[in-house]
Formats: structure tokens, C-alpha cells, sequence
């Protein structure tokens, strides 16, 4: 049976958006580098593979271990051909699962070109997770990023990234599903729980398991670019585990490469990437984990802004204005617009003076304007803050929650909403709306990185359409079509004549 594709019609997100923005600048700017340390092509590969890895992208990155595989040898293994005519090196070497070999238990996670299902392997009995990838219109430009994904996925192998265990296909369906370990909990899930307040052992556990990820990722010339709470996965034995490579990408270290700006989840976005930058390294994951370490000691997150301007000014309160040598140095692209017109002063100190004394010189590192200054991932685990008392604490003596995540925070919040808008109304039934104080606990993910609500316009004129497209044959049949009928309310004038 074939397939019908059709382009919905809807409202997108904030981490739409993003996802969107990402696809189209890396197909305008990004050079994703392959030869000479990018892992992608060897030296005696023939010009023909060559030109065959151009064509697919130079992302398209493929293990050295792995056996090659044409096209029709791997239809026949159970690939579909849209995949295998796009996305053939991405999937050299694997099997694919069929997807009714899974039953799906529960929604776990939504985004814009994804949904994620907590699942059950029919054949082993063991759970895991599904991230079924959806594509428009199944644009090869849309797989090929989605490929992306595959290939870093697994190049990386260590205790902290989230293995990709293996794809699944469905033929009736055109889906595509990545199959995962399944995890209960993620960090911005347990974070925002009113009920959960982490010691320092405990922040000392995570972040050194987030910094032992973060380096696996740079050892292997990748780029995360969007670490945050809930994109950081744990499980009931304490492990955290980085996960979502969607935005993720390769980098060479020893040759600049353009790259889009436009990535991470805005209250996690690094200086530069807000100023515009489009060369840039491992600074900018630094950067997040440095977000990622204040709001755990916090218990909020420390710079919550609702736009990039407004993002930008709470950075340069905490941090400082970037020095005059910086901005010549940096040559930035919107320096020019979003240049403070008066300076502040670095207040890391002062603004967490609560913190453990062994954390603020680490803070400090992390959170340097100058992306030169944040160092490294194996830089930032000598530090003094995991050395000092007290000790990280072992992830097998870190508490047993039950399972929290950023969607089911989102949910518990949108049940205390209602159940007070319930009770507000007074004497006359009128109900008071009041803003909420949310000042002392940390929040799910920004409104910049959300789901939002459907756009009404658009949805009325696909309803419209729906409705013209199921009338019109019958309009035709009676012969009521006329040169009155002109307009959708003439047409329905007409009809009840």
C-alpha cells in the first residue's frame, strides 16, 4: 500500500521554530566537516563515494566499521526506498525493526517534527523509548537532517549520551522510529517538582556525569547545541544520560566552519549565538551546563528571558558588558544593534553568594563572555568544585523518584491552574485572575522553547477548505453553481435557497 503525504497546516513552537530556523540555515551556511578528522570519509575512498557523500550532505558521516551496502541490498533488508535513497549511508550496517514489533504504553515527549512514546519490545519484554520522526512531506531535505541525527547518534558511546539501540520502520505508515533506552526522569522534570530541593553531592553527581557527556561529545568532534534540563534523561540507578541530538552537529576544531546561530533553547543560549555568531565551539555547550549548574544550586532558572534582547540584558547584568576589546575582536554581526548603551558590572558573587564557595570560581569559568575564557569539558571537571567537600555523591545513592518529566511538570501545573481558576470566582460567580509567583522553584522548559497555542486564522481557512473540498462535488451534482455563487456565504445562501 502506498503512502499520502499532505503539509499540515498549524501553529508551530518556540522549539519549532528553532528546529525549523536550524534545518534552513545549515542548508544556506553550514559546511559540516568530513575530511581530515570529521570521520566521515577515509583516505582511500574513490572519488564516486566522494562525490556520493557531497550530494547527501557532508554531514553524512558514516563509522569506519561499517559495511557499505547498496541502495537495492538494503531494500531488500526492509529499508524503505525514500529512506535509503537519502539517508543510505546513515543506515549502513543496521536492521531494521518492524514498528508493530512495539506497543506503545504512553506519551512521553512532543516536539515539532517528533512525538516520543514510552514502549514496550514485544520481542524481549524490555520498555524503552520511541521517538517517532515525522517529515514534510517527506522532503528529502527533511530525512537528510534527520540523518544527521542517526549518524552522530552513533558515533557516540559512553555512559552519559543516550545509545541509539536500533530503527524501526513501518511501510503502511512511512514512519521512522529511533529506539532508545528508556529513562524516567529528566533534570527540568525533577527540577520544577515542589517537593524536590537537591543537595550538593547530589548537583555534584549530575554535573559531573553532564561534563563527562559533554566531553565524550567534543572528544568525538560533536556539538550538542541545546543542552538543557530536559534534554538531560535519568534513570532509576542515578545515571544521567545527554539525550536529543536533534540540533546537534559536527565540528572541526582546527578549521572554522560557518554554522547558524539560531540554537538552543533561549534561557541556555550562549552571548555570541545571541550577538549573532556563526563561528563557534564547544563554548556554547559550556555555557549551557554553566545555566544548568546555577539553577540546580538555585533552584530556578538564573536567567529566564522571554526574548534574545531581553535574554541578552540579563546576561550582561549578571555577567558584565563585554569588554571594548572583545567587540573588536569578536567583529559579532549584531554588535551593532544590541551593544548595551551603558555598562554593568560582573556580579556572579554577589548574585550567589548562598552558593558553595568551591562552585562560584567554576560558575565564573563557565559563564565568561568570551568563549575562549569558558575553557573545556575536561577543564571544568578538575575544578576545585569537585574536589572540595563535600564529595559528589554516588548515582546509586541519589533518591528513587517516581517518574518525573518536563511534561508531566507541565501537566501538574496546568491542573493547579484550573483548580484555582475554579475557586476564584467570588460571591457574584465572577472569576479574579491573579499572576502567579513561581520566584521559588524552578519552571519546565521557556515559553521560547513550548508548544503553542493553534493559530485560529489558519485553522479556520483549513477548516474552510475541508468544508469546500466535501461540498463542491455535490454542488456540481444539483447544478446550483451559478454566477451568483461567488463568495463561500453566496454559496451557502444559494444552498439554503
Amino acid at each position: 500500500m502506498g503512502c499520502v503525504f499532505s503539509r499540515t497546516i498549524g501553529a508551530g513552537s518556540g522549539s519549532g521554530d528553532l528546529e525549523r530556523e536550524v534545518r534552513r540555515k545549515d542548508e544556506e551556511t553550514e559546511v559540516e566537516v568530513e575530511v581530515n578528522g570529521g570521520g566521515g570519509g577515509g583516505v582511500g575512498d574513490s572519488d564516486a563515494e566522494k562525490r556520493g557523500r557531497k550530494r547527501l550532505g557532508r554531514s553524512a558521516l558514516v563509522p569506519r566499521n561499517v559495511v557499505k551496502h547498496s541502495e537495492g541490498e538494503q531494500v531488500a533488508a526492509g529499508w524503505p526506498s525514500w529512506l535509503t535513497a537519502v539517508a543510505a549511508e546513515a543506515i549502513n550496517g543496521l536492521v531494521p525493526r518492524r514498528a508493530d514489533t512495539f506497543e506503545k504504553l504512553d506519551k512521553i515527549g512532543q516536539g515539532t517534527y517528533s512525538n516520543v512514546y514510552k514502549a514496550k519490545d514485544m520481542l524481549t519484554g524490555e520498555v524503552v523509548a520511541l521517538k517517532k520522526v515525522r517529515f514534510d512531506n517527506l522532503e528529502p531535505e527533511s530525512v537528510k537532517f534527520m540523518a544527521r541525527e542517526i549518524q552522530i547518534l552513533r558515533r557516540l558511546d559512553h555512559p552519559n549520551v543516550l545509545k541509539l539501540q536500533g530503527l524501526a520502520t513501518s511501510r503502511m505508515s512511512c514512519s521512522l522510529y529511533l529506539v532508545f533506552e528508556y529513562m524516567e526522569h529528566d533534570l527540568a522534570g525533577l527540577a520544577s517538582s515542589p517537593t524536590i530541593k537537591f543537595t550538593e553531592p547530589q548537583v555534584k553527581c549530575y554535573m559531573l556525569q553532564l561534563l563527562s557527556g559533554l566531553e565524550h561529545c567534543h572528544s568525538r568532534n560533536v556539538l550538542h547545541r541545546d543542552i538543557k534540563g530536559s534534554n538531560l534523561l535519568l534513570n532509576n540507578e542515578g545515571t544521567l544520560k545527554i539525550a536529543d541530538f536533534g540540533l546537534a552537529s559536527f565540528f572541526d576544531p582546527n578549521q572554522k566552519q560557518p554554522m547558524t546561530s539560531r540554537v538552543v533553547t533561549l534561557w541556555y543560549r550562549a552571548p555570541e549565538l545571541l550577538l549573532g555568531a556563526t563561528h563557534y565551539g564547544v563554548g556554547i555547550d559550556l555555557w549551557s551546563a554553566g545555566c544548568i549548574l546555577a539553577e540546580l544550586l538555585a533552584g530556578k532558572p538564573i536567567m529566564p528571558g522571554r526574548t534574545e534582547v531581553e535574554q541578552l540584558h540579563k546576561i550582561f547584568k549578571l555577567c558584565g558588558s563585554p569588554s571594548d576589546e572583545y567587540w573588536k575582536k569578536s567583529k559579532l554581526p549584531h554588535a551593532s544593534v544590541f551593544k548595551p548603551q551603558q555598562s554593568y558590572k560582573r556580579c556572579i558573587p554577589e548574585t550567589f553568594k548562598d552558593f558553595p564557595s568551591s562552585a562560584l570560581p567554576l560558575i565564573e569559568t563557565l559563564l565568561s563572555i568570551d568563549p575562549a575564557d569558558r575553557q573545556t569539558a575536561t577543564a571544568a571537571l578538575r575544578s576545585d568544585f569537585f574536589t572540595a567537600m563535600p564529595h559528589a555523591c554516588d548515582p546509586f545513592s541519589l533518591p528513587k523518584y517516581p517518574p518525573t518529566k518536563e511534561m508531566d511538570a507541565k501537566r501538574r501545573d496546568e491542573e493547579v491552574r484550573r483548580s484555582r481558576a475554579a475557586g476564584r470566582g467570588n460571591a457574584n460567580g465572577v472569576k479574579k485572575s491573579r499572576p502567579r509567583d513561581r520566584s521559588g522553584r524552578a519552571m519546565p522548559a521557556p515559553l521560547a522553547n513550548a508548544e503553542l497555542q493553534t493559530n485560529l486564522d489558519v485553522c479556520l481557512i483549513s477548516l474552510f477548505h475541508s468544508v469546500l473540498i466535501t461540498v463542491l462535488p455535490y454542488l456540481l451534482e444539483v447544478s446550483i453553481i451559478s454566477s451568483e455563487c461567488v463568495t463561500p456565504v453566496s454559496c451557502l445562501n444559494k444552498m439554503k435557497g
